[in-house]
């Protein structure tokens, strides 16, 4: 059954504060949203900005981006509709200063993105830790499971006691492969990611946002397009408690 896109409502409590800052909420929140929305290095996001009358540093949009990213991606979480209950897992090897570390991504059947784990190891205990995040964060299994053939997941899922459909094939698995590729041109972009911590905060903050944004990309019907992009910027407003700037310079 497909799913429509629904408002997004952040509960009042969690609300972000901007108090403190020389910056309007709408040009921080602006910057974040250029930074994880689209493949921009932080200099691009700061030549963007100046053109619509904003003169910042680049380590300034650094450090908005570490500051209020993931706040802002937990308030996307928390107000997303439940995702399916076909997860699609899988693993890509990333390098970080020389050293092999491993991406562990989950989606479900619709492309939407329930979460990301970096780790050091491709073996049966972190196949065990991805799937303990998946189901402390949504709170059940899936009923079905599609991997690619690494024997790590079923073992894992014998640990946890977790009985359901497997299916292990490799062509069954482009859902969670394709979803690397984002990644993949930001690591170009950014030239490599610093550390585990820095991928793992990047993708943590960029996965949730593309998950706001996704359904602008798969119609062609241009007014539905509008409509839901309309949404989605709605979205965007709520859970960062801040517009989306309209205007450009003068």
């Amino acid at each position: 059954m497909k799913r429509t896109a629904q408002p997004h409502r952040a509960p009042a409590s969690s609300a972000i504060s901007y108090t403190g800052y020389r910056f309007p909420p709408d040009v921080i929140t602006y910057a974040v949203w250029l930074y994880y929305r689209f493949a921009l290095s932080l200099r691009m996001v700061e030549e963007v900005l100046a053109a619509r009358g904003s003169e910042l540093t680049y380590e300034t949009v650094r450090r908005w981006s570490v500051k209020f990213g993931l706040g802002i991606a937990r308030r996307v979480r928390s107000t997303a509709l439940a995702r399916d209950d076909k997860w699609h897992l899988d693993e890509v090897v990333v390098t970080i200063n020389g050293r092999k570390h491993w991406l562990w991504r989950a989606v479900d059947q619709h492309g939407a993105v329930l979460d990301v784990l970096v780790q050091s190891r491709r073996d049966r205990d972190a196949a065990r830790r991805l799937m303990r995040k998946l189901l402390r964060k949504h709170g059940r299994a899936p009923r079905v499971l599609i991997t690619d053939k690494l024997k790590s997941y079923a073992a894992a899922n014998r640990d946890l006691g977790i009985n359901v459909e497997h299916r292990q094939h490799k062509g069954l698995n482009n859902r969670a492969e394709n979803s690397h590729q984002p990644t993949r041109v930001r690591e170009k972009v950014m030239r490599r990611f610093k550390s585990a911590r820095h991928l793992q905060r990047f993708a943590s903050v960029h996965d949730q946002v593309a998950n706001l944004f996704m359904h602008c990309r798969y119609h062609t019907d241009p007014r539905q397009k509008r409509a839901l992009r309309t949404q989605a910027f709605e979205a965007w407003k709520s859970v960062t408690c801040a517009p989306m700037p309209v205007r450009l310079a003068a």
